[in-house]
């Protein structure tokens, strides 16, 4: 390679790697490894303006105190600007925070507490029941009934139903109310689950499983979701 680069002073790379049969990724390789390394550049000069730690220290009790805990830096640095107190721009503010992994929202965050989402639970039949109204096509176009079905959560057994050609708050006052008589509900003894549908909220099934003005005692105790 050292005839190959004499040559190239006089007749430049290609004509030289021809005339000597060399391929010039060879010679270009070959000066790769026999250039010198280049030395790393020197880390730069600390600026003469940049803080020392102790006013590094300064800026973040500052941001971290009572006071300004709650402020975000643009905040702090405008309201030490008024009091004629300068302690850095809020940039270099933001920066501090940074290299101290404080940079989060500072304002107080409301917190909600966790609560046990409730659970509906039976170890026994006639404990809880859930029920709801089903639509079913009828036997032509346009005719419809509606399905009003019991169901007991801990055996799956349906103690009540009801078929009919409309949905109504007194048939499902009836339904519930016949089917608490026929399976011997005592009063305080079930739950009742529905959704939220017009006939569950109804005043004349509410009346029934609550307690009424005379002192009678419910069926049951309501839950809808």
């Amino acid at each position: 390679m050292t005839v190959v680069s004499e040559l190239t002073s006089q007749f430049g790379v290609t004509a030289a790697c021809q005339s000597l049969a060399v391929p010039r990724s060879s010679f270009y390789r070959s000066r790769q490894v026999s250039s010198p390394k280049v030395d790393p550049p020197s880390p730069l000069a600390r600026s003469p303006r940049a803080l020392s730690e102790e006013e590094q220290s300064v800026v973040r009790e500052t941001l971290n105190s009572p006071r300004f805990r709650d402020q975000a830096p643009r905040e702090v640095y405008a309201t030490l600007l008024d009091e004629e107190r300068y302690l850095c721009s809020w940039r270099t503010m933001y920066r501090i925070l940074d290299q101290n992994q404080e940079v989060q929202e500072r304002r107080d965050q409301l917190r909600h507490s966790n609560h046990a989402k409730p659970e509906l639970v039976a170890t026994a039949p006639n404990q809880l029941w859930s029920w709801d109204i089903t639509k079913l096509l009828g036997p032509t176009k346009g005719t419809y009934y509606q399905l009003y079905v019991i169901i007991d959560v801990f055996s799956r057994y349906v103690p009540g139903w009801l078929l009919a050609d409309c949905e109504s708050a007194a048939l499902a006052e009836k339904l519930v109310r016949e089917t608490c008589l026929k399976q011997g509900i005592l009063p305080d003894q079930l739950t009742l689950h529905a959704d939220r549908g017009s006939s569950m909220k109804s005043k004349p099934l509410a009346m029934l499983l609550t307690r009424s003005g005379r002192g009678q005692d419910s069926f049951a105790t309501s839950r809808l979701e």
